[in-house]
């Protein structure tokens, strides 16, 4: 870790526990809730309740977090977020009650959506430029190491009495921890010459970089900050400074994580491996802890070398990746012939109960369809989730299930060739994989690197809000989609859309490895950006940028 300081990188890993905290409750619900349901004798329609309510307070969250983090600060808004996941989870350990469940739930959802934007902004804003890359995609890792924990934790406590409530509590500790650590750690330094304490801000930066003299970083922060300062939340619908492109561009990145079809494919990942010959407890496996620990081995180097090679490289080989995997996996399932859905209607009530095609027809309207229709989307958000679902029919493996035996005799009808169930198998991996070093966690560095520091906590909130309201739409059609045109075709849909994404990643996104905050933040300020490299005469330009920036200072004074 040449170049970043130890406080700096401990600043960011501490910041990055968010997402650890995050992966563990998007990945958690479905152990708990196969428990909860027996104890507490839920309808289906309870457990769906239950699972939304977590995506009800994310949304919330999402759509006035912006503003919390650019009035109070990023760091307290991480404080904030720990300490609601604490609360939120220790409401739901005393009690064992329905309405007291949702409360929780929708707490804790406030909570990960909430820390999810504060900890880019925070890291990208503490972090020297060349290791920028590296320490924000840290939370990417985090949030997919979650995920793993929460299958190992589901595992775990599957045949505990009362084994929910160890798995909420788990993350008690660690969320008190962060909250008090991060009490301890310095605010960001460009929030802090935001709100015109400068001399703060200095000794900051000189701690963060183990320098004695930091004047010149406080400068060029200082100058950019002059011309940003006035935004207000319409401008970023105006075409001042090229802010309603950089806005478009942000909403369009987050779109393609969503439309390229990853929650989809992992949240039924074990659906899909069961239709291609796979059986039931094999295919329960492979596709949860096999998935979850595909994610974390591809995000490592992403994570590692994004500073060397740059986000957008990783991001067209991620989108060119995806596409080969898709139009693989759809010529696969050309080939087997599969009723995708009838697998799906085969599974017993418990097993796979968010998945069934009826909830996902909203017929009247009514506020009960709606719930309804939204339970699976919890798990969907934020490219974040693997397929829980498949822990739910691992777990009910152990348990006399109805629908084990009629999926059973559904793929004995027709068995697959062995070649066919391993390729689809291998080309499902490649696709998480290709995922976990692209879109995945090069959309969010992206995100927390191309908006003004005044304005970044709101920007990243509209396009937070915009990745959960899409993600609850295509998770709403999936179902109804695949049994109108057949789960091939609707790997080659995906694969349009990888291929649209990566046209989209090489026209329109800047290639932003080594540029600080305040050079990629003049550069898309002009109006051709799109045409040339940001940092193409980096070399030049940073001798230039501070002398400048100072010129400009001399002339506003």
């Amino acid at each position: 870790l040449s170049g970043c300081g130890t406080f700096t990188f401990l600043s960011s890993a501490i910041a990055a526990v968010s997402g650890l905290l995050m992966g563990y409750e998007l990945g958690l619900i479905s152990g708990a809730l196969l428990q909860m349901s027996s104890v507490l004798a839920l309808s289906c329609k309870e457990q769906e309740v239950i699972v939304s309510s977590l995506l009800f307070g994310a949304l919330f969250a999402s759509l006035t977090g912006g503003f919390l983090i650019d009035r109070f600060g990023r760091r307290l808004a991480i404080i904030i977020a720990s300490s609601l996941l604490v609360v939120g989870s220790l409401i739901l350990l005393p009690y064992e009650s329905y309405e007291i469940l949702i409360v929780g739930r929708m707490a804790i959802g406030i909570s990960i959506s909430l820390s999810s934007i504060a900890t880019c902004v925070y890291i990208a804003e503490i972090a020297p430029q060349h290791r920028r890359g590296l320490l924000v995609s840290l939370n990417e890792l985090m949030i997919v190491i979650g995920i793993l924990f929460a299958y190992i934790s589901n595992y775990a406590f599957a045949s505990v009495s009362h084994g929910w409530k160890y798995m909420f509590g788990l993350v008690i500790p660690l969320g008190a921890l962060q909250a008090i650590a991060m009490y301890f750690l310095p605010p960001s330094p460009r929030f802090l010459v935001m709100k015109n304490n400068d001399e703060a801000a200095r000794k900051v930066l000189e701690r963060l970089r183990e320098t004695s003299d930091a004047t010149k970083e406080l400068t060029v922060i200082k100058s950019s900050l002059k011309d940003e300062h006035q935004y207000g939340f319409l401008d970023l619908l105006r075409s001042k400074n090229n802010m309603r492109a950089r806005m478009l561009v942000g909403l369009t990145l987050v779109f393609f994580v969503q439309t390229t079809g990853q929650p989809n494919i992992l949240f039924y990942a074990s659906t899909v491996l069961k239709s291609v010959g796979f059986q039931t407890d094999e295919a329960a496996s492979l596709a949860s802890t096999g998935v979850g620990v595909v994610k974390v081995v591809s995000t490592v180097p992403a994570t590692f070398f994004v500073d060397q090679v740059g986000s957008k490289t990783f991001l067209c080989i991620g989108s060119s990746v995806m596409a080969v995997s898709l139009v693989t996996m759809g010529l696969v399932n050309r080939n087997i012939h599969v009723n995708f859905t009838k697998v799906c209607r085969s599974q017993s009530p418990e097993d796979f109960f968010l998945q069934r095609p009826g909830n996902f027809t909203v017929t009247n309207g009514s506020l009960e369809d709606l719930f309804a229709s939204m339970a699976s989307t919890e798990r969907l958000s934020f490219d974040v989730q693997s397929p829980d679902v498949a822990r739910t029919g691992e777990l009910n493996g152990t348990a006399p299930a109805g629908g084990k035996s009629t999926t059973g005799s559904h793929m004995e009808s027709g068995e697959v060739p062995v070649v066919l169930k391993w390729l689809s198998l291998a080309s499902l991996l490649v696709y998480v994989a290709a995922f976990s070093i692209g879109l995945g966690p090069m959309s969010w560095l992206v995100l927390s690197e191309i908006f003004p520091v005044g304005i970044r906590g709101r920007a990243m909130a509209l396009t937070s809000s915009m990745n959960w309201g899409i993600n609850l739409l295509i998770s709403l059609t999936f179902l109804t989609v695949t049994e109108l045109i057949g789960l091939s075709w609707v790997c080659f849909i995906y694969t349009i859309m990888s291929l649209a994404s990566l046209a989209f990643v090489i026209v329109f996104i800047p290639e932003t490895k080594g540029c600080s905050l305040e050079q990629i933040s003049m550069e898309l300020a002009k109006q051709k950006y799109v045409r040339t490299p940001l940092c193409a005469v980096r070399q030049r330009r940073e001798k230039l940028v501070p002398v400048q920036l100072a010129k400009r200072e001399k002339e506003q004074l």
